[in-house]
């Protein structure tokens, strides 16, 4: 059930997604929006897709803007955090969401492959954390929220970069919880199995992972989104910080 005005626990908030305008990252925009806040929508290259998901915000009476930025470029993040302080003042979420794969065997993979993953995936993230925790310690309050991977957990052939770069930022999440929480500002990593995106609907072997989840299925944006939103939103996560979260079908158990 959508939150009625009176209860939105992000009206008057702002929230920026990296990597907004697709998969995850765009179930989280409106799943935040739906909660009343003022999103910012950040998208890499194209502005087509990162329009729409502003528009369908709007058409459910939020608000949004789409901020153009390459996240791991520092020059970029600097111009978005400026964006979002520029039209609202402040910012109040932040999900790491932006990513890319560029996918082989370790003996196959070019350093520009791997660098080209670390630089979005793993630097991306500690740029715009970096960048807004400047803001958030001032407000005394804010909360961060960086997507890693069960592969970053786990493992995965073919993804020795993807697997490195999340889980750095597994580690990275910890020590921004420690170094933030005295101000106030909560920091979380949410580690998805295989979800249902343009990311692996091309997977060949489908079937053959299915086998490994005991749900037996992908998981959905959406229940990615949700987590997001609660981690974001919920008074009740107030006092959750530094912890790795898995939304994964029970794909890895501790």
């Amino acid at each position: 059930m959508a939150s009625t005005a009176a209860s939105k626990s992000l009206q008057d908030k702002v929230a920026i997604i990296t990597g907004a305008s697709r998969g995850i990252g765009r179930a989280a925009a409106v799943a935040l929006a739906a909660e009343g806040a003022q999103v910012v929508v950040n998208y890499a290259r194209s502005s087509t897709a990162a329009d729409e998901v502003v528009a369908e915000i709007q058409a459910m009476g939020g608000n949004a803007i789409a901020l153009q930025a390459d996240v791991s470029q520092a020059d970029q993040v600097e111009a978005l955090i400026r964006g979002a302080m520029d039209k609202w003042g402040q910012i109040d979420v932040l999900v790491n969401n932006a990513g890319i794969t560029r996918d082989t065997l370790l003996l196959r993979m070019k350093p520009e492959d791997w660098q080209a993953v670390i630089d979005l995936n793993l630097t991306g993230v500690f740029l715009c954390t970096r960048a807004v925790s400047k803001i958030m310690l001032k407000q005394r309050s804010g909360r961060i929220i960086n997507i890693a991977s069960v592969a970053g957990q786990m493992g995965n052939p073919g993804q020795a970069n993807y697997s490195a770069a999340k889980a750095g930022v597994i580690g990275f999440t910890k020590t921004v919880a420690k170094e933030l929480g005295a101000r106030g500002v909560t920091a979380n990593a949410i580690a998805p199995g295989f979800i249902a995106t343009d990311m692996t609907e091309k997977l060949p072997n489908s079937e053959e992972i299915l086998k490994f989840i005991p749900l037996g299925r992908f998981g959905k944006p959406e229940e990615v989104a949700g987590l997001i939103r609660f981690l974001a939103a919920d008074p009740a996560a107030a006092y959750i910080t530094g912890q790795v979260m898995n939304v994964d079908g029970g794909m890895v158990m501790a």
